[in-house]
């Protein structure tokens, strides 16, 4: 890989972790990695464009459908496809299916960028994360062996050990903090070639175990605020998505807080 490579234009596509939940801006809009990313991409170059069309809640179907052929139209030089993991969070799923869908969008984009960028997602410790193993293991087993027969990259960030720390993740123990998803973006910087700026794997501090009764009130909170309407959107078919547009839909030139005034409105909590 070049160091000190010029990249002119990057596209993101994907659900809510590349949308930049849960770094959340004062405006209500979210940032993350992506735009963590094409910031430092645009203050190398002046020319630099950037287009994110990650949508929260979207299902590999619903990426290919929707996201993968506005991608391959714009022939950016860097694009970046992270998704099935809401597939394979689902009480039932098809991974022959998740498997079949992931390859499509491959094959349309690969030829169609110069560098496609795809990704084995981080877990937050916990049950949830073991419940799910199984399934995700099977789909970045996959990933790898699209990358390998289509010359793309892979961000290996499962297994990390500072990305399954809770203190990254939010309250919804779904999404990164504005911390995990600056990590995020070290790691893809590095991976594109570009000189290293931190070591985005370096621990946190240790911290003492928190107390059994502020972690009942979290347990609490967790459940009440984000695990029962997270179960109601699965019983009733619903996705948090429903209705939103993506926040960049264009690849135009970047520039920091510049998501149109509609999306702003479509992608607050």
């Amino acid at each position: 890989m070049q160091i000190n490579a010029t990249y002119n234009s990057f596209v993101a596509l994907g659900d809510s972790f590349t949308e930049g939940m849960s770094d959340l801006l004062p405006d209500g809009s979210y940032r993350g990695w992506a735009d963590v990313l094409a910031g430092r991409l645009a203050a190398r170059n002046p020319d630099f464009r950037y287009a994110n069309l990650a949508v929260r809640g979207k299902l590999i179907g619903q990426i290919v459908a929707e996201q993968v052929d506005a991608a391959a139209a714009m022939e950016a030089d860097v694009v970046t496809l992270v998704g099935g993991l809401n597939d394979t969070l689902r009480p039932k799923v098809d991974m022959a299916r998740v498997r079949d869908l992931l390859t499509e969008a491959v094959e349309r984009l690969a030829p169609t960028c110069g560098r496609l960028v795809l990704m084995r997602s981080p877990g937050r410790n916990g049950p949830v994360m073991e419940r799910f193993r199984p399934r995700m293991e099977e789909l970045f087993a996959h990933i790898d062996t699209l990358a390998a027969r289509h010359g793309a990259l892979v961000v290996d960030l499962y297994g990390e050990p500072v990305l399954g720390d809770p203190r990254l993740w939010d309250v919804d123990r779904l999404h990164l903090t504005a911390e995990g998803h600056r990590r995020v973006a070290e790691a893809v910087w590095q991976a594109l070639g570009m000189p290293p700026e931190e070591d985005w794997r370096e621990p946190l501090p240790p911290v003492g175990r928190p107390r059994w009764a502020t972690r009942r009130i979290a347990d609490a909170r967790f459940a009440r605020e984000h695990l029962g309407p997270w179960i109601g959107r699965r019983l009733t078919g619903r996705s948090s998505g429903d209705g939103r547009a993506p926040k960049r839909p264009a690849l135009l030139p970047y520039e920091p807080g510049s998501v149109p005034s509609e999306a702003r409105r479509r992608t607050s909590p």
